[in-house]
């Protein structure tokens, strides 16, 4: 059975075209039997129906990896508390950013339904910022590694910044220490 791979409103490449586009409607192909569609299209305004193989998501996944991204990408899920008509001040409406950390499309960062209601332009900027930490990370570290190279040809002002992409960077790479539990004495009671 197919499933939509893209979702309305999504920016997507269309590759034979060579031009962004907007899914404008999910096409679902039925026969006659299935509980499921068999196949699905998208209709991006350019004249003809495109399979999702055609298309390209703004955010790549593969692009993410070779750039230090550890595959982390920004996906989109259904909103299921509100209809689309209740949203349309959403950026993208009917929808919510998800980002998944995970090459099985699972685990990650998820926004409380109300909480995106509230503010959803600080959400979407949120998931951003968190779906391109592992490119800032990379970015860090050979910040940190230029300065280490040659510490006394570094101007001031980048040694100070690769000093504090150090600390940051012992702050995300730090494990935490178990909780030490004190033993109860069940003789002392």
């Amino acid at each position: 059975m197919a499933k939509a791979v893209f979702h309305k409103n999504q920016k997507v490449w269309v590759e034979s075209v060579g031009a962004w586009a907007n899914i404008d409607r999910i096409v679902p192909i039925w026969a006659k039997g299935f509980d499921e569609p068999v196949r699905v299209t998208y209709d991006v305004g350019l004249g003809r129906e495109f399979h999702a193989h055609e298309l390209k998501p703004e955010d790549q996944a593969g692009d993410d990896e070779a750039e230090g991204g550890d595959g982390w990408r920004l996906m989109r899920a259904k909103n299921k508390w509100q209809q689309e008509g209740d949203c349309a001040h959403h950026p993208f409406p009917g929808t919510y950013p998800v980002v998944v950390t995970d090459a099985a499309d699972w685990g990650g960062w998820r926004t409380p339904g109300a909480e995106y209601d509230r503010d959803p332009n600080k959400m979407e900027r949120q998931a951003r910022l968190i779906a391109s930490a592992p490119k800032l990370q990379a970015i860090a570290r050979d910040l940190i590694a230029l300065v280490a190279e040659l510490p006394e040809d570094a101007p001031p002002a980048v040694a100070e910044l690769a000093r504090r992409a150090a600390a940051i960077e012992r702050y995300v790479q730090e494990v935490p220490a178990a909780a030490i539990v004190p033993e109860r004495d069940s003789d002392a009671a």
